[in-house]
Parts: C-alpha cells; structure tokens; sequence
C-alpha cells in the first residue's frame, strides 16, 4: 500500500489541491516521535487566507483518522502516525507475495527509452574509467526496466575516426604481430602510445594518421580490413569483461555504423541554411546559445564524432520512437553534447530535448589520472582479478571452510566494485581505497552482501513454523524502521529514475542493511518465547532479505546466500 497517496487522499477530501501536488508536499520528519509523514501548510495560507497553523489545527479536527494511529499538529505541520500493526502486516505481506517484483511498476509502460553506456574504444584497453559508464548505464537499464519502460541498451563503440588512421600508421611501423596474437589490446595500446611518442618529435605522423583515416572512409580495402581485425580482436576481448560483470547489449552499433547516413545528415544541415565555412571547415554556428561552434566536416573532408553522433540520434528516433535517450558518458563531454543537441533542436526536431547526457566523474588512484595515449592505464580484468583475490584472502581469513568460496569471493569481489562507482552522485570522483571497498563494515557492497547473508542463515535455521505471525507486535524502534525503510523502496526508486542517479539506490540497500543489522543486534529473533512474535520477526527478515535482493539486483550486484 502507498501510504504516502494514503495521506494524500485524505488531506484532498478538504482541500482543492491535486492530489499530485498535495503528495509531493507530504514530507517525512526527521524525527520518528514526530510522525511518519507531514503535511506543511504554508503553500495554503494564501489560498485560504489563514494562519498555516490555523489550517493545520482546523485539518486536524476534520481528517478521518480511522485509518491511522493518530493525528496531530505541531505548528503549521499536519502530522500523521501510521497504525502500526496495520501498516508492518501490509507492508511485510507486500513484499513476500511480489518477491521479485516488489518495488516495480507499470508507471513507463509503452515508452521506449535508449541507453548508450560503455561504448568502449575499439583497440584500446578496457580500463577502470569504462567500467564508470557500464555500471551506471547497466543499473540504468535494469531500475528503468524495473518501472516497466522499454530500455534498449547501446553498446556505441568508438570504432571510427582519426585514431584508427593513427593505429594503421603505428601497426604499419611498429607492429609485433607474435605479440598481437598473443595479447591483441595490450599490442594495439603499445603501438598506440608509440604513435604519439614519434610523432611528438616528427608531427608529420599526424598527418600520415589523417591520411589513413580519410582513406578508411573511402573504403580502401587493406586499412578496411586492419580496421576490421582491429574490431573482431577487440570484442572478443571486450565480450570476456561483459560476462565477467553480467553486463548485456541490445545493439553494438557503433560510430561506423553510421558512416553511411552521415551525408544525409548533412544534405539536411545544409538544406536548413546551418552549415557555413570556418578556416576551412563546414560547421553550425551556436554563438546566440553561448557555444562553441559544432563542427560537421573537418578542413579535410572527414567527418567528427559530432556528425555520427547527429546521425546516431536521427537514427535511434526513426528506429525506437523513444521517449527519452540516455548518453551514459562522462563529465568532459558536455559541451559536446551541448553542441549536438542544440544542433538536433535547429534543424527542427522537437525531440531533441528527450536527449540527455548522463555525466559522470573521473576515476584516480592517489591522483593519478588515467591518459590512454599515455599508456596510463589501469585494465579493468586487472583490477576486478585483484578485488576477487582479496576478498578470497578475506574469505580465508574469517571463514576457510566456506563452501564455493570461490565463487563467493567472484560476487562480492566485483560486487564491491561497481557499489564503489554506484555508492555516491555519478558526477564525484572516485578515489580507489581498497581497504573502504572491501570492508565488511561501513558503507561498502560486501556490508550489504553479508546483511543478506545474515538474513539467510537465521531463515535457514527456522523449523517448522505453525504460529500466525502478529505484526502488531514488532513495535519497537528498531522493527517499525526497519519496515518503514522496506515500505519505501518504490519512492527510492522513482526518485532514482526523477534524477537519473542510481547512487539513490545504493544508498538506499545501505539504509536497508543499517535498519536491519540494528534490529537484528537489538532483539532476539530465533529464541523466543512468544511464538507470534517470533513468527512476525521472521517474516521481516524474510522480507528483508528480498528487499535487498531486489536492490543489489538494480544496481548489477549478485548476493550470495553465505559468507
């Protein structure tokens, strides 16, 4: 039951309000002895010409209380108390008949939303900055999915561009072949960076890079087949990190896909009396917006990302009608889109504001940034191997006869791992701590993995149970929140999705995790003597142990049934 709608409904049967309105003004207070919800009258003083104090007293005496505990004021606050036993029996009986669906939604059936994430560069290493755009973009997916929206996940691989001419000049050069059989991304990098060293001191390269990239374009058949082993090596690659996190795609289809249907895009530009010459190059001037102008040719002729990036989005409308696409890729590219979204919006298309880059910040270790033409880089296999040796090591520590440890050290390992990216606002910084994100305490993945755990071994320990649970006695502090914070699981949801921030989610299981292990330290669940408690307490660990389920599930995260 939506107890917030509840109070809602109530307060509307005095008061012309939408009933929408009304629930977006109910507050939780900050205190429990201050009532569960709170209706703040101010926004009605002007309407009804009184005192909010005056309206909150007069509220009181008038509102039907029969479905609460009780009703009071505090100034100008209609405050709400929940009955109790009511409230625990609905909610804890909510969640074990949902299961699995409990927390979704109908509420985005019939919208189609894209999601571009990943989108990794072909031919360079999948390092720990991608895994940035992958967990947010792949717990995007599942939260929206959840809600009932059809999400369409885009792999948008960076398989086009001056970086390619660059490659084939390097491979040309510089190429180990033994050493790219044997570990292709790691050659392609070596040769990558040596590009960029060389032509530091002979810039001619850079023009030799152009010029292998232009004849790409035009479909030369040797730099079309380099380009396409570069492809094949690295997805095989990339397809291992996938099924390592769980991680799936819908489409593939990366910049080259649209080489064909740049010119068009371009014909229409032109057509709208947009594209003009600059040094040399055809661009759309943005100077009435405050933006830099979005480049669509180059002085050269080729193409930019802007250009497959236009025609992407054209595409994806003609091909999914959404109602909203997502572009899961970091801070550093906001003007970028800023350019080719106001570039969507000035050739006509309305839909150019359903478009929306979903920033995210940079990943350190001890400030140091990552640089690929650097070769500054941490591989992503690299860091997930090391986070599953620890936690076994861990594992070793505190439980050595643990069953399938090793397959329990893989889930929480890289379970710690994408809570770390997904545990704060998408737009901070990550700094890597392996001692915070492998702790068993504190807000980190495998806390909330072993509240699960714990909520498992004490069900697998009940016996026959014959006693009807009584939820009117699961009365004290530590029950009441515990189930509040599962009753609103929902709302963290649609919040989530209102901000586009799965970081609301986590931090949500974190609160789950923190409510339960205070009931669990507070009361004795298994030995006692009042056998409907008894049966009511285990329900609620029941229960939780969904909630959280669904939650580490939202976010991309496996739970583990011992640990």
């Amino acid at each position: 039951m939506n107890y917030k709608k509840l109070v809602a409904e109530k307060i509307k049967e005095y008061i012309d309000l939408d009933l929408g309105n009304i629930e977006k003004l109910i507050e939780i207070p900050p205190k429990s002895d201050m009532g569960d919800y709170a209706f703040p009258c101010f926004q009605l003083a002007k309407v009804l010409k009184k005192a909010p104090n005056v309206i909150a007293s007069e509220l009181e005496q008038k509102i039907n209380k029969a479905d609460f505990e009780k009703v009071t004021t505090a100034g100008p606050y209609l405050n709400f108390f929940m009955d109790k036993a009511l409230f625990n029996k609905n909610t804890i009986e909510d969640i074990l008949s949902e299961k699995d669906k409990y927390g979704s939604s109908k509420v985005g059936e019939g919208k189609n939303i894209c999601v571009e994430f990943s989108s990794p560069n072909i031919a360079k290493p999948f390092h720990v900055g991608h895994l940035f755009s992958t967990s947010i973009g792949n717990s995007l997916y599942k939260i929206l999915s959840f809600e009932g929206y059809n999400c369409v996940r885009i792999n948008h691989l960076g398989d086009w561009g001056t970086q390619f001419g660059k490659l084939i000049s390097a491979y040309k050069r510089w190429c180990d072949k033994e050493a790219l059989k044997k570990e292709p991304i790691k050659e392609l990098l070596r040769i990558y960076v040596k590009f960029h060293e060389e032509a530091e001191k002979d810039p001619s390269l850079e023009d030799e890079g152009r010029m292998y990239f232009k004849k790409l374009e035009d479909g030369a058949e040797e730099e079309t087949k380099l380009w396409q082993e570069f492809k094949d090596l690295s997805l095989k690659e990339f397809k291992k990190l996938y099924d390592l996190l769980n991680v799936e795609f819908d489409s593939y289809a990366g910049e080259s896909f649209y080489s064909d249907k740049m010119d068009a895009i371009i014909d229409d530009i032109d057509k709208k009396g947009l594209l003009v010459e600059s040094n040399g190059a055809k661009v759309v001037m943005l100077d009435d917006y405050n933006i830099p102008p979005c480049i669509i040719k180059k002085s050269d002729g080729a193409t930019i990302y802007a250009t497959r990036d236009l025609a992407a989005a054209t595409y994806r409308k003609k091909t999914y009608d959404f109602y909203k696409s997502l572009y899961v890729v970091g801070m550093d590219q906001s003007l970028h889109f800023r350019q080719v979204f106001t570039t969507l919006k000035l050739m006509g298309n309305k839909w150019a504001d359903d478009c929306k880059h979903i920033g995210f910040g940079l990943v350190r270790f001890e400030d140091k940034k990552l640089s690929t033409r650097k070769g500054d880089v941490i591989f992503l296999d690299e860091l997930l191997n090391e986070s599953i040796e620890k936690t076994l090591e861990i594992i070793n520590e505190k439980n050595p006869n643990l069953e399938n440890k090793n397959e329990v050290a893989k889930k929480i390992g890289i379970g710690a791992v994408i809570f770390t990216y997904l545990k704060n606002n998408r737009e901070k910084d990550i700094v890597f701590n392996w001692n915070d994100m492998l702790s068993f305490d504190g807000e980190t993945g495998p806390y909330v993995q072993y509240s699960y755990a714990r909520g498992k071994s004490i069900l697998r320990k009940v016996n026959n149970m014959d006693s009807k649970p009584d939820y009117g006695k699961l009365n004290s502090k530590e029950e009441f929140e515990l189930v509040k914070t599962l009753e609103g699981f929902n709302k963290a949801i649609m919040n989530s999705i209102a901000k586009l921030e799965p970081y609301i989610v986590t931090r949500y299981a974190i609160g789950v995790a923190k409510d339960f292990n205070k009931f669990y330290n507070s009361h004795n669940i298994l030995n006692q003597e009042d056998e409907n408690l008894k049966a009511a307490r285990i329900k609620l660990v029941e229960a939780t142990c969904q909630v959280l389920k669904n939650a580490l599930g939202l976010l991309g995260i496996e739970v583990v049934e011992k640990m």
